[in-house]
């Protein structure tokens, strides 16, 4: 049970709290099962405070430091505010986070096993060194399911319960087209003629323009779009990042990239490599006059192919292991 005094000094406000708690950094307070619902504990000084059990429903915790080893196990966060809160080191196994507000949280190094997780808020976290097992992502009187990270557990349950987000994402499987290039100084026009063909097409293009550092964000960006789609349609002319962003891909993913290139223009040198090592780079590589050339003959001599490699592909991956008896 929680200490009475800890509880009442709590009570009186966070000045009067913060102010106690710099006059007695020595003692750890106790407030176990304590009833805080509604509770204004905007930047509280609660680090290393035992919170077990608490009730903490509707809690206003904005830029609380519970740091320090805080124990929160089986606490009731329901709808709490944990805007900017530092729960570094934080022990909240069991914690019930429903509806809770974890938006740029600091849960470093935090230990989140078994919390309930059932319409939770999780936006920017800092999940470094953060302990995520059985994360329950299901609400009262479902079947309970797990997921092991927080930031996926909202994804994961609209997956399993919302059609249309499946129909999405099985949509951008068949229809999703990536457009990877360098399309700046007067070359929008072959991204904005691409997109719009493609689209006539009935594909969903997507893309991505490499006029940006490169930094491993992009990278990162590039790989997810890369792995959601159908085919990519890459434009190597005067290449910057693209390189760099195709062995970034094709060596990991086996999607059809399919070349273009504006006559005139030399590939880069590490192009062939890529291109005799995986048969799922296109060849040969079509290059293009025109933009109006381009679009003219994009689906004989570019759609047709990548689809065509594309369902090869299907094939090599759902054929079933064949194994011979000696």
């Amino acid at each position: 049970m929680a200490n009475d005094e800890h509880v009442a000094l709590l009570k009186k406000g966070v000045e009067a709290w913060n102010a106690w708690r710099r006059e007695n950094p020595d003692i750890r307070p106790d407030l176990s099962e304590a009833d805080l619902v509604e509770a204004d504990l905007r930047q509280a000084d609660l680090r290393g405070a035992i919170l077990s059990g608490a009730k903490l429903h509707e809690a206003d915790l904005f830029k609380a430091d519970l740091s320090g080893g805080a124990i929160l196990i089986g606490a009731k966060l329901i709808a709490a505010d944990l805007l900017l809160a530092d729960l570094s080191g934080a022990d909240l196994r069991g914690a019930n986070l429903f509806a809770a507000r974890l938006v740029y949280t600091d849960l470093t190094g935090a230990d989140l096993t078994g919390c309930y997780v059932y319409g939770a808020s999780a936006w920017s976290l800092k999940l470094e060194r953060t302990k995520q097992q059985n994360l329950v992502i299901t609400g009262p009187g479902e079947p309970e399911i797990t997921v092991d990270n927080i930031e996926v557990a909202q994804f994961v349950y609209l997956l399993l319960h919302n059609e249309k987000i499946r129909d999405v994402i099985d949509t951008i499987g068949k229809k999703g087209v990536l457009l990877l290039g360098r399309f700046t100084e007067g070359r929008m026009v072959v991204l904005e003629r691409l997109r719009d063909r493609l689209r006539d097409l009935g594909f969903v293009p997507m893309v991505f323009n490499f006029d940006k550092p490169e930094t491993k964000d992009f990278t990162d960006t590039v790989r997810l779009l890369c792995n959601l789609s159908h085919f990519v349609i890459v434009d190597i002319t005067n290449p910057r990042s693209a390189p760099l962003e195709l062995q970034a891909t094709v060596p990991d993913y086996m999607v059809p990239f399919a070349p273009i290139l504006q006559q005139g223009e030399q590939p880069f040198s590490m192009f062939v490599d890529l291109q005799n090592k995986y048969d799922w780079v296109l060849q040969p590589v079509v290059g293009y006059p025109s933009v109006d050339r381009l679009i003219e003959v994009l689906e004989d001599k570019v759609v047709r192919p990548a689809e065509a490699k594309f369902n090869e592909l299907l094939t090599r991956r759902t054929n079933q292991l064949r194994v011979e008896n000696v």
